[in-house]
């Protein structure tokens, strides 16, 4: 940890308590004293920027006060707190407009700002506005009804501070087991930690004691969503359009659930809907377009990303996702519109790095380089910030593997799963080819592709356990407590809840006997997966190093892949990865089919009927042709495989070969190990 930093963690937890003491006792003075005593590298604190603020308010000095709010915005944009202080500053001032619209930006982040909604009363009175006044007034009767634990913990969350809030609510939830707002409180905590199936017991809890509260219903949409459980929660949603049935949000998650199961063309109808009635809604044009992609409409998508631009200029992910269909480029306008709103410093930080990888693609298409790079380094650290990954975690996760699953292992467990031949798993590394290989497998006509499927990664976390600790996992080592019939019943569930994807191809009666599951990052379960289906096929498409992590650290995903934002993440990544699969090949030898990426596009046929014969299909014509398959693709590949290969991207990290050294030396054997 550098010198800074700790300075800063020690502000955090020294200096910060001293200054609010001060403030506390209103020494207001020796608080701002304290405060702009600290060394640099503490101005960015977020509590210190905040108080330094409060004490330059009440010694009157509000100009002082609005500057530092503002510099606490650049940095920290969604901390509620600033707006409250910056309504307060207003207020002073006597300017009653720009202190509602501060204390209303602050509500709208964290509805739990009871000293906001109360000032907004006053506010509103004072200014004749009767009805907002009243509507404030509810606002703070109906926190005042509400536990103060709850209401404190509802803050922290708002601004952020997940671990402090869910101390709180977990501690009033000891005292106060059945408060069903509580319940959605931690839920909602546990939801923006991704720790989705303790989100979803405690939202099926509270609807259970209260079936009709319906902000927990929508709630619990949300996280099955997230948890790519789409039936159930389309299933939700029609309870809930019962009650309402033109509810935007309501009809927009319907739309969400049906991209999520692959009914596209009725997702695209409700998109199309809703925008009649809110053509403004930058984020709807987005979601339509990414539908519309998924069934290769491409200038209708094309349409519907520049349309969510136009109505919200600095909406990173519209610059992003038509970068991301990779035969996008841009215009000189366009470019100056992405350099303007990402230099811009009130741009959020979710728009700042997604305009930084839109503008390092549209520059690497220009052949600039230097500046191109400069762009993709600059995304990659501000999506860094917002990552808490850690790369022993992965590592410690392999060693459990190579020390569980072992040879011996396996031989105790034959028979074990159900025999069931229909998936055909693609595995790998992200950007390695993989849906190259989906989609000549699913142009054959006994092969579906589906998505890249959440159910193997589902049957982990339910083995991890409902609070586990990433640092002593349970899961590998829980598979020895397993029994037989375990094995079968998860296998069993695998198969069930994966038929919900296997519509059917276009035009055919009934769903081909194979399907593909293309979760790359599954090469971490390729035991748990022989285990469930031991007849499954599994294929290891391999990219050579430099040119597959180069394409990660260009490459922003929607979600997951957190290890792709840095060099020596990426770089350690990709070692443990042979690690694994070497040993997978020891302890199950030829259950996996290793690919080359590059021995694809050197010899398209003889690597086809390789494959092919692998799966045990005859050979067609159409797995040549897979560019000419009508089918929706999901991955950021999906324009690419829609084209005849070309050789061009394979060294396309050339280009960059000046900023990519560190990186071909993070990675040492690993450059010649991926051959074996």
């Amino acid at each position: 940890m550098r010198s800074d930093e700790t300075w800063v963690i020690s502000a955090s937890e020294l200096e910060v308590s001293r200054i609010r003491e001060l403030t506390r006792n209103r020494r207001h003075g020796e608080a701002l004293a304290v405060a702009e005593a600290l060394p640099d590298a503490a101005q960015t604190n977020v509590d210190i920027l905040y108080l330094q603020a409060v004490n330059q308010r009440y010694l009157n000095r509000i100009s002082e006060a609005l500057e530092t709010l503002q510099r606490l915005e650049q940095q920290h944009p969604r901390f509620s707190r600033l707006y409250q202080e910056r309504g307060h500053c207003y207020s002073a001032l006597r300017d009653a407009t720009r202190a509602i619209e501060a204390f209303r930006r602050g509500v709208d982040i964290n509805p739990a700002l009871s000293t906001s909604w109360t000032m907004l009363e006053r506010l509103y009175r004072m200014t004749g506005d009767l009805e907002n006044a009243a509507a404030a007034a509810g606002h703070v009767a109906t926190l005042k009804l509400l536990p103060p634990e709850v209401v404190r913990a509802g803050s922290l969350f708002s601004d952020g501070e997940l671990t402090s809030a869910e101390s709180v609510i977990r501690a009033h939830l000891l005292e106060a087991a059945d408060d069903i707002e509580a319940m959605r409180l931690l839920a909602r905590i546990q939801h923006r930690r991704n720790v989705l199936d303790e989100a979803e017991r405690l939202l099926e809890t509270a609807l259970k004691l209260s079936p009709n509260y319906t902000v927990a219903r929508l709630d619990y949409v949300r996280v099955l969503i997230d948890g790519q459980k789409h039936l159930r929660a389309r299933e939700e949603i029609d309870t809930l359009l019962k009650l309402e049935p033109s509810n935007h949000d309501y009809l927009s998650l319907y739309a969400t659930a049906c991209a999520g199961l692959g009914e596209h063309e009725k997702a695209i109808a409700l998109y199309r809907q809703l925008l009649a009635i809110t053509p403004e809604a930058a984020e709807l044009h987005v979601l339509l377009a990414h539908s519309l992609k998924t069934l290769g409409r491409r200038q209708e998508t094309i349409q519907c990303y520049q349309a969510a631009a136009a109505a919200r200029p600095s909406f990173g992910d519209a610059y992003w996702s038509l970068a991301n269909l990779k035969t996008y480029r841009f215009s000189d306008g366009e470019i100056a519109c992405m350099r303007a709103a990402e230099s811009a410093p009130d741009t959020q930080l979710v728009d700042r790095y997604h305009l930084c990888f839109a503008l390092g693609k549209a520059l690497e298409d220009r052949g600039e380089y230097a500046e191109s790079w400069r762009y993709y380094e600059r995304g990659n650290t501000l999506k860094r910030t917002e990552s808490c990954y850690r790369p022993e975690i992965m590592e410690t996760h392999t060693l459990g593997q190579i020390e569980v699953c072992t040879a011996e292992f396996f031989s105790a467990r034959v028979g074990v799963g159900v025999p069931d031949p229909d998936p055909i798993f693609i595995v790998g590394l992200p950007r390695s080819g993989s849906t190259l290989i989906e989609q000549i497998l699913a142009s054959h006509s006994q092969v579906e592709g589906t998505y890249e499927l959440a159910e193997i990664p589902r049957i982990v976390l339910e083995l991890q356990g409902s609070q586990p600790d990433p640092d002593d996992p349970r899961y590998p080592g829980v598979l020895n407590e397993l029994a037989p019939e375990d094995f079968r019943r998860l296998g069993e569930r695998y198969m069930r809840d994966t038929r919900v994807y296997r519509g059917g191809k276009p035009r055919a009666e009934a769903p081909p006997p194979y399907f593909i599951d293309k979760m790359p990052n599954n090469f971490r379960h390729v035991g748990l997966i022989h285990l469930l289906v031991p007849n499954a096929r599994i294929i290891d498409v391999r990219r050579e190093p430099m040119a597959c992590c180069f394409s990660n650290l260009k490459q922003l995903f929607a979600s997951g892949q957190e290890f792709t934002y840095d060099i020596e993440d990426i770089a350690r990544y990709y070692r443990t990865y042979l690690d694994l699969m070497q040993h997978w090949d020891e302890v199950l030898p030829g259950r996996v089919l290793r690919v080359c990426y590059e021995d694809v596009v050197e010899d398209l046929e003889g690597n086809v009927r390789r494959i092919l014969e692998f799966c045990g299909l005859e050979f067609e014509r159409a797995c040549l042709d897979f560019h000419q398959t009508e089918r929706s693709i999901r991955t950021a590949s999906s324009e690419q495989v829609r084209q005849p290969l070309f050789r061009d991207g394979l060294l396309q990290w050339r280009n960059y070969e000046p900023w990519l050294r560190p990186l071909e030396a993070a990675l040492g054997d690993a450059l010649t190990r991926y051959r074996e």
